[in-house]
């Protein structure tokens, strides 16, 4: 089985330039990127439409802050896919990832949720601890994560990690942590009516979220704060339409974020490595997994390598994918934007993913097309080429498995046009071959959910009678 899910980063359509220093950079003013900003978010939204109209199993969105570069451009991956959701009705939308480390952990854990309750529970959640400074340190400063100090950023990530678990799952509960209290120990609550829904028949008992005391004799004000009666518990709403929650994911780089993502029943993306070091990562993987008794939020148990289709866990894979084929494409075009996207890229340490196990990617090796091409991080060119490379990566990365693969068809400077002709031709011409060479692809069900008023048939025949 193999399921296709789209990875759009957000690179923008601005046409870019060379500098002297060898830098390319985009060809316009801030301006220019404001505006072409603005289109993105508008092109996104159509591209998943476009994506689920095609049979695509998964659309797949950044989340990135402040890029005047014009890469990466998705500030709200899930406010955007909640304007899709209103839009398709079968493709899962999933967001690689939630920064975990720039939200506070209930208004992640609700706003994944109302995703999940606004598109018939086709959420595929992933949380991230994120590592561009820019982002982090500004949105990291008032809720105490930092990208300079490795250990506390891990530290926070797990704990929110438990928060947004309790959240999605528990009735009403409390956490109290290094980072975070909820409630806060001082948080007074004397309110009449939530005193008196507490004890009924389906909802928490009032000795569990209230401690309740005498009135405050030192305090003015309204009664809900008059008062020694304090807030132990809450109760997050909505919760998810997928239960227990739904699924989640994890970007893998690093062996311990692999180990991470097996122990807590995560699944795992990898970016651009290699299929030597996807085999071993899945190798550390499974290893975690069965040291722990295959964490699953389903608790299903023991699950292929690699990828299990049919229950959809484990680890997969993203390539970049361009095709040239008769009017379709321009590989000269792509490939230029994918050494703008290295550009950005690079100073990140991304190169490190190019190595295999064992034999380090030397940094100062210049970046190219034809070196992605020949370490199959990109698949360009024909349709044969593209078909080839994604079947010779399964076979070599997942043994000739279940393989679910990301693919990325955007590169900086593409037009809109130029990316859905992508989508397009890739699903009329190869996805049907891939589907029949690797035994079909994942059943989504499509999801009946209309947002038409609930009085649209009484207005239209009151119309018409006018």
């Amino acid at each position: 089985m193999i399921e296709i899910g789209i990875f759009d980063t957000g690179a923008l359509d601005l046409p870019f330039k060379e500098g002297a220093d060898g830098i390319r950079v985009t060809d316009g003013t801030l301006k220019d990127v404001q505006a072409a900003t603005a289109e993105m978010m508008k092109a996104s939204i159509r591209r998943m439409v476009l994506a689920d109209q095609l049979g695509y199993d998964i659309y797949w969105l950044v989340e990135h802050h402040f890029n005047i570069e014009g890469m990466e451009i998705s500030p709200n991956p899930l406010q955007v896919q909640s304007a899709a959701a209103m839009l398709t009705n079968r493709i899962r939308l999933g967001q690689l990832a939630n920064i975990v480390t720039w939200h506070h952990p209930l208004r992640l854990a609700e706003q994944v949720a109302l995703l999940d309750v606004l598109s018939g529970g086709r959420v595929e959640c992933g949380l991230g601890r994120g590592y561009q400074p820019r982002e982090t340190e500004v949105f990291g400063q008032s809720l105490g994560s930092t990208t300079q100090d490795q250990e506390r950023n891990r530290s926070f990530f797990d704990e929110a990690f438990t928060i947004v678990k309790k959240a999605w799952t528990e009735q009403s509960f409390s956490h109290h942590g290094e980072f975070f209290s909820v409630p806060p120990t001082w948080a007074k609550w004397n309110h009449s009516q939530t005193i008196a829904q507490l004890g009924r028949e389906g909802f928490p008992d009032l000795e569990d979220v209230l401690d309740i005391g005498p009135p405050d004799l030192y305090s003015g004000g309204m009664p809900v704060v008059a008062t020694t009666t304090r807030l132990k518990q809450l109760s997050v709403l909505p919760q998810p339409v997928q239960k227990p929650y739904p699924p989640l994911w994890e970007g893998i780089t690093s062996n311990r974020s692999c180990q991470w993502a097996a122990r807590n029943g995560v699944n795992g993306n990898f970016f651009y490595e290699s299929a030597a070091k996807i085999r071993e990562k899945i190798g550390i993987y499974m290893e975690e997994a069965a040291k722990h008794d295959w964490p699953d939020r389903l608790g299903r148990g023991e699950f292929k390598p690699g990828w299990d289709g049919e229950r959809r866990r484990g680890l997969i894979a993203s390539r970049v994918i361009h095709v040239q084929e008769g009017s379709v494409g321009n590989l000269k075009k792509a490939g230029e934007g994918e050494m703008a996207l290295w550009d950005f890229y690079s100073p990140f340490g991304f190169s490190g993913v190019l190595g295999d196990p064992g034999e380090p990617f030397d940094p100062t090796i210049p970046i190219t097309p034809d070196l992605l091409r020949e370490r199959d991080v990109i698949f360009q060119g024909s349709k044969q080429r593209v078909l080839e490379g994604i079947l010779k990566l399964r076979e070599d990365a997942y043994g000739g498995g279940d393989m679910c693969l990301n693919l990325r068809f955007e590169s900086a400077g593409m037009s809109h046009e130029e990316v859905e002709e992508q989508y397009w031709f890739f699903a009329e011409e190869i996805l049907p071959e891939l589907r029949r060479e690797c035994g079909g692809g994942p059943e989504h069900p499509v999801v009946e959910q209309s947002y038409a008023p609930l009085l649209a048939d009484r207005l239209a025949s009151e119309a018409s009678v006018a």
